[in-house]
């Protein structure tokens, strides 16, 4: 049976201690930390110990253990100096430092908004880049000639001269696609969001881009409502812009969602006062939100009459200027060194 001398003797031994060189030190380390180390044995006999000796024993156990760690710890960086010092420094390598890398900003937010969302349950989709009609178009309520088509200028890879628009290939306008995809393949209860690339046949300035990236929001089960996703988007806000932000809706218009709302935040370059980027309302509208239309629904196989659900898409870009306070969305795609390394630290 173990007993307070037993352990006193391995303390002073452990204060003693002084290694020749790092596989001594190892073995030291084995010997009391091991699996099969002299501590873990006076854990497994523990329960041997009587009841009256038990707290005075379990101290005397965990001071050793304490002792153990910090020797090796104090002997590891003494043996490192010394050896340091034996070394001889190498005349080959070059004089300038190595710089690390980091994350592309726009990289470092799709991360942090995936995480905020991924805490309440919501699930990471992908799809193709290269989509056909029915995918980003019709399984989402377009008609072949509603006006809504007009609303994204699309670049086409393949498109029907006999107007039969579904069979028409082309670069995914909005990462909808995804959800479609999901929709078909997998039944409710669906919480998923889908971050990707999206293409659009737009003139390139400080605040639009023919290429950017979006991430959108699907849930659908029984009973979901629009205070479900009120609740879900203030949830987002004030995890990703902070418990300050201030968050209004507006009615809207999108062909997948009825009824359908954008989402503005206070603008955080002018605290809500008005400037010119915010037009001198205060606000910054930052994603577009609705209730899943029920023709949706039906089109992907779902019974709209058992279920409902939300949806909401936000740009990436849009996110990243806002958090970092940055005016011209051309920079995320020049790869300007000068503007990279400013986030090499962030994540």
């Amino acid at each position: 049976m173990m007993n307070i001398s037993e352990i006193e003797k391995y303390i002073n031994e452990a204060q003693d201690f002084l290694p020749e060189n790092e596989e001594s030190l190892e073995q030291f380390r084995i010997r009391f930390l091991g699996k099969k180390g002299i501590i873990q044995d006076f854990f497994r006999h523990f329960k041997e110990v009587p009841p009256d000796q038990k707290r005075e024993v379990g101290q005397k156990i965990n001071q050793l253990k304490q002792l153990v760690q910090e020797r090796i710890a104090t002997l590891q960086k003494s043996l490192g100096k010394s050896q340091r010092l034996h070394q001889y420094a190498d005349l080959t390598l070059s004089g300038d430092p190595f710089d690390t890398g980091g994350r592309h900003p726009l990289s470092i937010v799709r991360n942090e908004i995936i995480s905020i969302f991924s805490r309440i349950g919501f699930v990471v989709s992908e799809g193709p880049e290269i989509e056909d009609d029915i995918h980003v178009f019709s399984k989402l309520n377009f008609p072949p000639d509603h006006p809504a088509r007009d609303m994204q200028d699309t670049f086409f890879i393949e498109k029907d001269p006999e107007r039969h628009t579904q069979n028409d290939v082309l670069l995914r306008t909005h990462t909808s696609s995804v959800q479609v995809r999901v929709m078909e393949k997998q039944k409710p209860p669906i919480r998923t969001i889908s971050p990707g690339r999206v293409f659009r046949n737009e003139a390139i300035s400080a605040r639009a881009h023919c290429i950017f990236h979006q991430i959108e929001g699907l849930f659908i089960d029984k009973n979901v409502s629009f205070a479900q996703l009120k609740q879900t988007l203030y949830y987002f806000a004030r995890e990703f812009f902070g418990q300050d932000i201030n968050v209004r809706f507006r009615p809207s218009y999108f062909p997948f969602t009825e009824p359908s709302a954008e989402m503005d935040i206070t603008c955080l370059l002018c605290g809500g006062k008005g400037c010119n980027v915010c037009k001198y309302t205060g606000w910054l509208e930052i994603l577009g939100c609705g209730m899943v239309d029920p023709n949706v629904l039906s089109f992907n196989g779902i019974d709209s009459e058992k279920y409902t659900g939300f949806a909401f898409g936000m740009g990436i870009e849009r996110i990243a200027m806002l958090k970092y306070q940055i005016n011209d969305l051309r920079l995320f795609f020049e790869n300007d060194l000068r503007f990279l390394e400013q986030f090499s630290q962030d994540y």
